[in-house]
């Protein structure tokens, strides 16, 4: 029996609601928010990612991307993600799964916070959501974020969710502002998750 799998027929959600964030997916309407986001944001997130530099330089160039980014998520390539303050409405910043493997069940989650959105928790709930959705609704075997060893707020959000540190990649790719970084890797797999409840 043949059995074809369609990515495209994977159900996804309209939006996760924890108890202070909801993420979703980006809407064109979203293109000044995210632009705006970025804008004030710009400085504390270039060390960390290069896109601050190579997009998002106008509105338009926000809603360019949207667009890229809602086919890539119809398509199953990348679910690139926003995130909302529930109860006031603003855009906080955005979250990422990224598939590395969907016959295993292999997927990264990558995030960046506004930087007035940062400190709160905000990123720490948005992970955790979009954690657990891969791992009830995708039957992930893997959860992988990855970081520069630099980024301690960043590291710390995998930490306080029980992922395990398994490596520290020594001078494994260049950093935005061109040094070679550390990467740390952090994984959950279901067996863990078992352990912590």
């Amino acid at each position: 029996m043949d059995t074809k799998f369609y990515l495209t027929l994977i159900p996804m959600f309209e939006e996760l609601q924890g108890e202070r964030v909801l993420i979703r997916p980006y809407r064109e309407a979203d293109a000044q928010a995210l632009f705006d986001a970025i804008t004030e944001s710009r400085e504390h997130i270039r060390p960390w990612l290069a896109l601050v530099d190579k997009n998002h330089q106008t509105v338009e160039d926000s809603l360019d991307w949207i667009i890229r980014a809602r086919a890539q998520y119809l398509l199953r390539e990348v679910f690139h993600l926003s995130i909302w303050d529930k109860s006031t409405g603003r855009f906080l910043g955005a979250i990422g799964l990224h598939p590395l493997n969907w016959e295993i069940g292999y997927f990264s989650i990558g995030y960046w916070l506004s930087a007035s959105a940062t400190g709160q928790g905000y990123t720490t709930e948005a992970v955790k959501l979009l954690r657990d959705f891969a791992f009830s609704s995708l039957k992930a075997q893997r959860v992988e974020i990855r970081c520069d060893e630099r980024n301690e707020r960043s590291a710390a959000v995998p930490r306080r969710l029980g992922f395990v540190q398994e490596a520290r990649l020594r001078n494994n790719m260049a950093a935005p502002d061109g040094k070679l970084r550390n990467t740390l890797v952090f994984s959950q797999i279901p067996e863990d998750l078992l352990s912590q409840n």
